[in-house]
C-alpha cells in the first residue's frame, strides 16, 4: 500500500512539473506587461488578445511557420528513409559488421553537438549552405542520424526473422524484403520515431542559430529571440510566441499518441 501511494505521489510531482510551466505560459500570454510583472501566475486581469494579435501583425510569424514546416518536415523525411534502410541493413548483415556499423553510429551519440559546431560551420560555408533552409534540412538530418538509427536498429532487431527468411527463400530482393516487409512491419516503430524527431526539430535553436542569418528565412525557435532586446524583453509577446511555437506540437502528439506507444512497446510480445 505505502509503495502504491508513493508512485502516486511521484507521478502528482511529475505531472505538477509539467503542468504549472504550461500553465504560467498560458496565463502570461494574455497579460498586459504591468499585470505580468505584478501578478505573474494570477490569472489575466484584464483579459486581452493583443500579444497574439500584435506578433502576426508586427512580425511575420506565418512566414517563419512556413520555415519550421519545411525544415521539420524534410528533415524527418530524410531520417526516416535513410536511417530505416540502414537500421535495416545493420540487421541484415548481423554478426562483426552489423555490429561495427551499429558501434559507430551509437559513437555518434556520445560527441556532444556542441564539440562540432565549428567544423560543420566551417563546411556549410564551404559547400554554399550557410543561411539555406536546405543545408540546414542536410545539417539537422546528419545530426540526428545517430538518434534515428540507434531506435530503428532496435525496432528491426524485433521483426519476426523468419518471414524475412522465407520472402528470400522465394526469390524476393533485400529491396522487395524491404519495402514489402519490413517496412510494413515497422510502421508504428517508424511513428514513434517520427514523432520523437518532429518534436526535435521543430524546437531545436542550436542549429538554426549557427546557419541561418536572413530575418525571412529564421525558423520559429529563432524568431522567438527577437523579443528579447539589449535592455529590455517583452515577456508576455516571447511567452505568446512560445504558446503559438508549442501548441503545433501539443495536437500533433495528441493525434499520433496512439501510434507513439504502439511503437514504443512494439515487440515486447512476440507471438
Amino acid at each position: 500500500m505505502f509503495l502504491k501511494w508513493f508512485n502516486r505521489l511521484i507521478l502528482l510531482v511529475y505531472a505538477l512539473l509539467i503542468l504549472v510551466p504550461l500553465y504560467f505560459v498560458f496565463v502570461s500570454s494574455f497579460k498586459t506587461s504591468s499585470n505580468f510583472f505584478t501578478s505573474p501566475f494570477s490569472w489575466p486581469d484584464p483579459f486581452t488578445w493583443d500579444n497574439i494579435t500584435g506578433m502576426f501583425r508586427n512580425q511575420p510569424m506565418w512566414q517563419y511557420f512556413g520555415n519550421s514546416l519545411v525544415v521539420t518536415l524534410g528533415t524527418v523525411a530524410i531520417e526516416l528513409l535513410l536511417s530505416s534502410m540502414i537500421a535495416y541493413a545493420i540487421v541484415r548483415w548481423g554478426g562483426s559488421v552489423g555490429k561495427i556499423v551499429f558501434a559507430l553510429f551509437v559513437a555518434g551519440l556520445i560527441v556532444p553537438s556542441q564539440v562540432s559546431m565549428l567544423p560543420i560551420y566551417s563546411l556549410t560555408r564551404t559547400l554554399g549552405w550557410s543561411d539555406s533552409l536546405t543545408g540546414l534540412i542536410v545539417v539537422s538530418a546528419a545530426m540526428l542520424m545517430p538518434v534515428s538509427v540507434f531506435m530503428l536498429t532496435g525496432f528491426m532487431r524485433m521483426l519476426n526473422s523468419e518471414i524475412l527468411e522465407a520472402g528470400s527463400m522465394d526469390g524476393a530482393s533485400e529491396w522487395r524484403l524491404y519495402t514489402r516487409i519490413a517496412l510494413p512491419l515497422a510502421t508504428p516503430s517508424l511513428a514513434a520515431t517520427a514523432t520523437f524527431l518532429l518534436v526535435m526539430v521543430w524546437n531545436d535553436l542550436l542549429i538554426p542559430m549557427l546557419m541561418l542569418s536572413s530575418k525571412s528565412k529564421l525558423t520559429l525557435p529563432l524568431a522567438l529571440m527577437q523579443f528579447r532586446g539589449e535592455y529590455v524583453t517583452n515577456y508576455p509577446m516571447m511567452l505568446t510566441g512560445v504558446l503559438v511555437t508549442a501548441i503545433p506540437m501539443i495536437a500533433l502528439f495528441l493525434l499520433l499518441q496512439r501510434y507513439f506507444v504502439a511503437g514504443l512497446t512494439a515487440g515486447s510480445l512476440k507471438g
